[in-house]
């Protein structure tokens, strides 16, 4: 069996693996999204119906580590998917199984966001290793996979989300960097919104924060809260600080969500 290229294209016996050694090392895979299957032992049963992907990075400098580390039964965590930044993808859990990847985290109304989701994880330095932005070949490996992911469990794009999402008071990735714009085109997870409406129904930041939390944030940490929603919805300045703009694309998406436009 030879191996595919990023695009699903034959790229020979002799192709290398964007995880050097310790991806070659693994066996090829038969679905045409997927280049390689490593099973991790860190996963059990899943306790509620798919209906989430949950966007990472690994923030990792060797590349190899990522996948040793995440089929490390002494390290505790996994995701579904690992994805390099040459565009290779590596299958880690069955998607029916539960992948420990959010850890303690929070989404609209779920509290064990590891039994609703699909973990994808990016092959990337993060914030700790030189942040940089994400590869267009990693970009091109995410969108088939996530519109698979979409298509398969009827995931709302209300519910693509990042990590820095789901536990704004412990994690920031995938970051600033990463292109939810871009994603959003293909219909894959919600749109900044560009038209605001004029208005302001939040009397005070206490009610922002309800506000926040009515649209799927955990608050219990409100300044990481705010910050979360800033890094996904207005990357370009993240302070924490409750300001008008900031205002103005909450009270958006809220209304879209009311009026059915933002599933």
């Amino acid at each position: 069996m030879t191996e595919r290229d990023a695009n699903g294209g034959d790229a020979g016996p002799a192709a290398g693996s964007d995880f050097g050694q310790a991806g070659q090392q693994l066996p090829l895979s038969e679905d045409e999204l997927v280049h390689r299957e490593a099973l991790s032992p860190n996963h059990d049963e899943r306790t509620l119906p798919i209906s989430m992907v949950v966007i990472h990075y690994t923030e990792m400098q060797d590349k190899g580590f990522a996948i040793e580390r995440l089929c490390d039964p002494e390290a505790k965590v996994s995701a579904h998917y690992l994805i390099g930044e040459g565009g290779e993808v590596v299958r880690l859990v069955p998607e029916e199984k539960r992948a420990w990847h959010a850890g303690v985290s929070y989404w609209r109304g779920h509290k064990d966001v590891n039994s609703a989701s699909i973990g994808i994880e990016l092959d990337h330095p993060g914030h700790a290793y030189g942040y940089r932005e994400f590869s267009e070949a990693q970009f091109a490996a995410l969108v088939p996979l996530v519109a698979r992911l979409v298509k398969t469990y009827d995931i709302p794009r209300a519910n693509v989300v990042g990590h820095s999402d789901v536990a704004p008071g412990r994690k920031i990735d995938p970051g600033e960097l990463f292109p939810w714009d871009r994603l959003a085109e293909y219909g894959l997870c919600l749109a900044r919104p560009e038209k605001l409406d004029l208005g302001d129904p939040f009397d005070n930041d206490a009610a922002f924060y309800l506000a926040l939390e009515r649209f799927g944030y955990d608050i219990t940490d409100g300044h990481a809260a705010v910050e979360a929603f800033q890094r996904r919805w207005r990357p370009e300045r993240i302070d924490g600080r409750i300001d008008g703009e900031v205002r103005a694309i909450l009270y958006q998406l809220l209304l879209d969500r009311d009026r059915g436009l933002a599933r």
